[in-house]
């Protein structure tokens, strides 16, 4: 199970891994099998990335880092294929379908198109979708939404970048206006908010503004993986005050961890999906928490379920109650963030989980 930095510290460890500079040809993925039982040996469970690859320091890889403990401890066999553009998207899913694969894993909100197609086109084969569903007017049985309510642990980072700036304004902003980009920013504009309300505090957020749900991106073809792109909504960020940073947009945040970590201590940045302290270790000074997904721990469970005859179309929603999300460890911070400050954190989320504090989000459990 995910363990979050009120419980334990999170077990998903950085992959290093050689890709290739453009999109792999039809069936030429890594393939591999760990010993297993029979039936699990002859499921081949496979993958498809988004643009980011397996190597973002974010969703691509955490869900990927899933795929591999199924192999490890399930046996199953494996293969991926990485995504380099658009383009590349239907044409990877249908090299997995043609390789014939028992479980195909879309890993992003991007991908929920060529799934979706393919599901319905292949309905002998099992498919999911991690961040996503099915494109709207479409429920193919044989497809499972992979889903994430963010704007709870989202909170939780709102308020702890509140309690924790000396400028009173922090900062957001996203890769594309997706749902599973923007969850995340509601979720950060209301533990601000909550800040403000408890501590008398008129903290500020840069970037997102929930109630016209429009905010800050980054710009051009490839917004999840251009990184100079998001160092210089960064920079601008902190020109206008912000000193904390909630960059929600794959590979193409670690710019903001770059402006973070150029700050000489001045800012600091919340990083997402996974702990950044262990997909990007060399940044963990100027990470005081990450909003984690526990990715790794659903795209296993899905197949497991899968190779034991129990997989079903019905969504996997992760939450705080189910350790699904959470926040990371303080890692390098935890001196520096107050003992009254962390029991806040302590009693706020129990509260999200019972109920009593309220957070919302248009986008939450939006499969399309």
């Amino acid at each position: 199970m995910k363990k979050s930095l009120l419980a334990l510290p999170v077990a998903a460890g950085a992959l290093a891994l050689a890709l290739a500079g453009c999109a792999q040809a039809p069936g030429t993925g890594t393939t591999s099998t760990a010993p297993g039982t029979s039936s699990a040996a002859q499921f081949l469970a496979c993958m498809v990335s988004d643009q980011g690859g397996f190597d973002d320091k974010s969703f691509n890889q955490t869900s990927y880092q899933g795929l591999l403990n199924a192999v490890k401890n399930l046996g199953v066999g494996e293969k991926k294929v990485q995504s380099v553009t658009a383009d590349d998207y239907g044409r990877n899913v249908q090299a997995m379908v043609d390789a014939k694969c028992n479980l195909i894993i879309g890993v992003g909100f991007n991908l929920a198109g060529a799934v979706t197609n393919a599901a319905e086109a292949n309905p002998g084969i099992q498919f999911a979708l991690v961040d996503s569903g099915p494109t709207q007017g479409h429920s193919p049985t044989n497809l499972k939404p992979i889903l994430f309510n963010t704007h709870e642990a989202g909170f939780l980072a709102g308020y702890l970048a509140a309690g924790i700036s000396k400028t009173g304004k922090v900062a957001t902003y996203g890769g594309q206006p997706y749902p599973s980009v923007t969850i995340f920013m509601d979720g950060y504009v209301q533990g601000v908010a909550y800040h403000n309300q408890q501590k008398g505090t008129n903290v500020q957020v840069l970037g997102w503004d929930q109630a016209s749900q429009q905010g800050t991106f980054v710009p051009g073809s490839q917004p999840f993986i251009d990184v100079a792109a998001g160092k210089t909504l960064a920079d601008n960020q902190v020109s206008q005050g912000a000193d904390v940073l909630f960059p929600v947009a794959g590979n193409s945040g670690t710019g903001a961890l770059q402006t973070a970590q150029a700050s000489n201590g001045k800012v600091s940045a919340i990083w997402v999906d996974t702990d950044g302290c262990e997909s990007a270790s060399q940044y963990c000074s100027v990470i005081p928490t990450s909003v984690y997904k526990g990715m790794d721990v659903a795209v296993e469970q899905v197949i497991k379920d899968a190779v034991g005859g129990k997989f079903s179309a019905t969504p996997y929603v992760g939450t705080l109650a189910n350790k699904g999300v959470g926040i990371s460890p303080f890692h390098d911070w935890d001196a520096k963030i107050p003992a009254d400050l962390k029991s806040e954190l302590t009693t706020i989320q129990q509260g999200i989980i019972a109920g009593t504090i309220k957070v919302d989000s248009k986008s939450a459990n939006k499969v399309s």
